[in-house]
């Protein structure tokens, strides 16, 4: 999804709240069949075969909430099935500054002003729960988002959206605390977009009530994404900074009107799909029971998303070489998988045998330029400077990969034209820093150009995902983060998702390709996969996040 605030256009903002996306967006990731075509036949049909099933599904599992004799509500949630099209866009944060601080261990489950949301957990893919809203509350399930800072949900004049009619709707008239505001506003996502207007009223979640909350009734959503969708609406976490409209969010109210006795919460995501209980948020404090040894915690850098700095990212035990000087990225509990540059998503793809599409364009830049390129980057020149140097690229190093990587196919179906400039520039310089990865390593010039013609056939499809092997699961290597001074692992286990059972499972990595440009990418997202491993704490009173193993 995308976001919004004021001075630049950043994907969430508006004036004063029409909100577009800035022209970059993680990929919808709909499965059409034209699409489907392009991969291989029998996983084609069976992956086919196993999302229209999950499209079909309804869950019926009951909502509950009960208070703890500490002081903690829980809130039993529900969690989305893996549906592609409603994995939400890449966001990006206003550039505010850096912020430091300490930590929050002293602060645990037996706090008084702690309140704890107990999450329920479907297929890993997306945690939502119940709020009240209104006085009788009207209640509505919700994704807990760290990546945006509105809350929203269908209207009861939302007339014209398929969506709205299977889902809970807020009606005005049966709120006593209900304050009119009226002013219209509109938030494009990735996946769809939701138009309405601003309301303010009574907010429950859990035991706490939030009093005068401004929030968007929604009398628009504009894409199937919703309709399919087990949750009404979103409740933000993240910054103000982000905040359509510049709405007071939800936590901030939280905070600021004394219901939390500390400025700190806490994700816990079971990724177990059977367990009873999905996960927990604590709002006030940690739950230790949750998480293993002590958290590590880093600065956030961009205050407006939960934004942090991260290090070199591996693959096994080698290094990409692409994070080494540090990357952004955004932790966002309303990301179900991982996020991260089409460049080293490929890398990944091709160590753990994923299938993408084969990129005819990638493949011509090799054959044809694949030489000149090696005897200029051997030669020192600067890498940002050899495509424009070889003619590929115009910019003279300025020119990014782009956030839409097509294949010739779909140029040559589209336009009817030959491959283009700009797809044979990407190319370039994917290739670039593929060939320099290689380097630093001394393979010899025959390796590297094999490795890099397998790198193209790992490229991942125009919408960013990828299918592999599940028989091959075992064998694969583990995929590690560069936190602070931590190395955070993932192993197969945990960046794989299994969607259906027996014949039809079908297995997905969990990352997918998004591109932003400098300055303010190469930007990745962690998700649900990666906060499913490792229990995270947004500390909003030192601005820092911190990450520990979950138990």
């Amino acid at each position: 999804m995308s976001r919004a605030n004021s001075p630049q256009p950043t994907p969430f903002e508006a004036s004063p709240c029409l909100v577009e996306s800035s022209g970059w967006s993680l990929p919808s990731l709909s499965y059409s069949a034209e699409r489907l075509k392009l991969a291989k036949g029998k996983m084609t049909q069976k992956f086919l075969f196993v999302l229209i099933c999950l499209s079909a599904l309804t869950l019926t599992w009951s909502l509950a909430s009960h208070a703890t004799s500490n002081g903690l509500l829980k809130i039993n949630l529900k969690k989305k099935p893996l549906d592609l099209n409603n994995i939400k866009a890449a966001r990006l944060a206003k550039e505010v500054g850096k912020y430091d601080g300490g930590s929050w261990e002293s602060h645990r489950l037996g706090d008084s002003d702690a309140d704890a949301v107990p999450l329920k957990n479907y297929l890993d893919a997306q945690y939502f729960g119940e709020i009240g809203i209104g006085s009788p509350p009207q209640n509505f399930t919700v994704i807990f988002d760290t990546g945006s800072s509105n809350l929203w949900v269908p209207s009861s004049k939302c007339y014209f959206s398929v969506a709205c009619y299977f889902h809970s709707k807020y009606k005005a008239s049966r709120s006593s605390t209900y304050t009119k505001i009226g002013k219209s506003c509109e938030i494009d996502y990735g996946s769809g977009s939701i138009s309405g207007f601003f309301s303010q009223d009574n907010v429950e979640v859990g035991d706490l009530i939030i009093k005068d909350q401004v929030f968007i009734e929604a009398t628009q959503e504009g894409s199937l994404s919703f309709i399919f969708a087990k949750f009404d609406g979103i409740l933000g976490l993240g910054f103000q900074e982000i905040s359509v409209g510049n709405v007071v969010p939800v936590w901030y109210n939280m905070v600021e009107q004394g219901l939390v006795s500390e400025p700190v919460f806490s994700f816990w995501l079971n990724r177990e799909p059977e367990a009873e209980e999905g996960g927990e948020i604590i709002f006030g404090g940690v739950d230790p029971k949750h998480f293993k040894g002590k958290h590590t915690y880093v600065p956030v850098t961009e205050k407006g998303y939960w934004q942090i700095e991260m290090g070199d990212f591996l693959v096994g035990d080698q290094s990409t070489g692409f994070c080494e000087a540090g990357c952004a990225a955004i932790v966002d509990s309303g990301t179900s998988l991982l996020a991260g540059p089409t460049t080293v998503v490929t890398e990944i793809n091709h160590a753990i045998g994923a299938e993408g599409i084969v990129s005819m364009e990638c493949k011509e830049v090799i054959s044809q330029y694949g030489e000149l390129i090696w005897e200029i980057l051997t030669a020192g020149v600067k890498p940002d400077k050899v495509c424009s140097q070889v003619g590929l690229c115009f910019s003279d190093g300025a020119q990014f990969v782009s956030t839409n990587i097509e294949t010739v196919v779909e140029k040559q179906r589209n336009e009817g034209s030959s491959i283009s400039n700009e797809l044979l520039c990407v190319a370039c310089e994917m290739a670039i820093v593929w060939f320099q990865n290689q380097l630093r390593q001394n393979k010899t010039k025959e390796i590297v150009f094999q490795y890099v013609n397998e790198l193209c056939d790992s490229i991942p499809s125009p919408d960013g995902e990828s299918v592999i092997d599940c028989n091959s699961v075992a064998s694969m290597p583990n995929v590690s983060f560069t936190i602070g001074d931590t190395i955070f692992n993932l192993t197969p286990e945990q960046y794989i998702l299994k969607i259906g059972e027996g014949d039809l499972t079908v297995c997905l990595s969990g990352f997918i390709a998004v591109d932003v440009p400098p300055p303010r990418g190469p930007l990745w997202i962690l998700g649900d996969v990666f906060m499913g491993v490792y229990h995270t704490v947004f500390d909003f009173g030192n601005l820092q996040v911190g990450f520990a193993e979950a138990a």
